[in-house]
C-alpha cells in the first residue's frame, strides 16, 4: 500500500511539474512540427523512400519521419527529466527522496515511469496535430503504438536517469544533453533509412545499427502499422536493462557520486 502512495505522489508531482512548465510543453511539440512542416519540404526531392517493411506502398518523406519525431520528443523528454533529478539534487529535494523507507531502486524506476507517462502524452498530441495535416495511420495502430512508445520511453528515460547520476552541476548538463541528444538523433533511422546510410558509408551505418535510439525508433515505426518488429524490441529491453543498472549503481551511495556529493 505504501508503494502505491509513493508512486502516486511521485506521478502527481511530475504531473504538477508539467502543467506548470506549459513552455516546455509547447516547446516538445513545436520541434517535432518545424521538422514534419518545415524540413521534410526541403528533403522530399533529395530523399526518394523505397518500399520498405512495416509500409506496403511507396510512402512520402513526412509519413516516413513521423515515427522518428516521436522518438525525438521521447528522446528530448527523456533528457528533460534528467535535468530535473539534477536540479532537484542540487537544490537537496531529491536527498530527501532517496532517504525515504523504501528501495532506491523503487524510487527511480517511479520517476522514470511518470516520466515516461509524460513523454507519452506529448507523443500522442504531437500525433494528434500531424493527423491534422493528413498524416495519420489506422486507429489499431495508435492503440498498438502504446506498448512501443512506453517501453521507448521508459528506455530514453533510463539513459537520462544515468547520466544525472554523474552530472554534479546543473550548468554542466546542457552540454552533456547536446553530446548525448545530437548523435543519438542523427546516428539513427529517425530521418533517413538505414539502407541509404549503408550506401554512403558502412561506418555510419554501422553506428545506426548498434543505436538503441534506431531499434526505439523502429519499434515505434512498426507498432504504428501494427505489427512486431522482435529484434528492435529485444535490443530497446536490453538497452533499457543497461542503462537501469548504470542509473541503480550511480545512486548506489556505497558506490555512486551521490557519496561524492556529499
Amino acid at each position: 500500500m505504501i508503494w502505491w502512495i509513493a508512486l502516486r505522489a511521485i506521478m502527481a508531482r511530475e504531473a504538477l511539474r508539467f502543467v506548470q512548465q506549459r513552455a516546455r510543453f509547447v516547446a516538445a511539440l513545436v520541434r517535432p512540427l518545424i521538422w514534419l512542416l518545415v524540413f521534410a519540404a526541403g528533403f522530399r526531392a533529395a530523399l526518394g523512400l523505397a518500399i520498405i517493411p512495416p509500409y506496403t506502398t511507396y510512402i512520402s518523406y513526412e509519413t516516413y519521419i513521423v515515427p522518428g519525431l516521436c522518438g525525438m520528443i521521447l528522446l528530448f523528454n527523456g533528457m528533460q527529466s534528467s535535468l530535473s533529478l539534477v536540479y532537484d539534487r542540487e537544490m537537496g529535494s531529491m536527498r530527501l527522496l532517496l532517504t525515504a523507507p523504501l528501495p532506491r531502486w523503487f524510487i527511480l524506476s517511479a520517476k522514470l515511469v511518470a516520466g515516461a507517462a509524460m513523454s507519452v502524452l506529448q507523443v500522442y498530441a504531437f500525433l494528434g496535430i500531424a493527423a491534422l495535416f493528413g498524416i495519420t495511420v489506422k486507429p489499431w495502430g495508435y492503440i498498438a503504438a502504446l506498448p512501443a512508445l512506453a517501453i521507448t520511453a521508459l528506455m530514453l528515460g533510463a539513459l537520462g536517469l544515468a547520466l544525472s547520476s554523474l552530472i554534479k552541476q546543473l550548468e554542466n548538463f546542457a552540454g552533456v544533453m547536446n553530446f548525448v541528444i545530437f548523435p543519438m538523433f542523427f546516428l539513427s533511422s529517425a530521418l533517413y533509412p538505414l539502407w541509404k546510410m549503408a550506401e554512403s558509408s558502412q561506418l555510419l551505418y554501422r553506428l545506426c545499427a548498434v543505436n538503441p535510439f534506431t531499434h526505439g525508433v523502429e519499434l515505434v515505426r512498426f507498432a504504428l502499422y501494427a505489427q512486431f518488429n522482435a529484434p528492435a524490441l529485444g535490443w530497446t529491453v536490453l538497452a533499457l536493462a543497461v542503462f537501469m543498472t548504470a542509473a541503480l549503481r550511480g545512486y548506489d551511495p556505497a558506490r555512486g557520486m551521490m557519496t561524492k556529493k556529499g
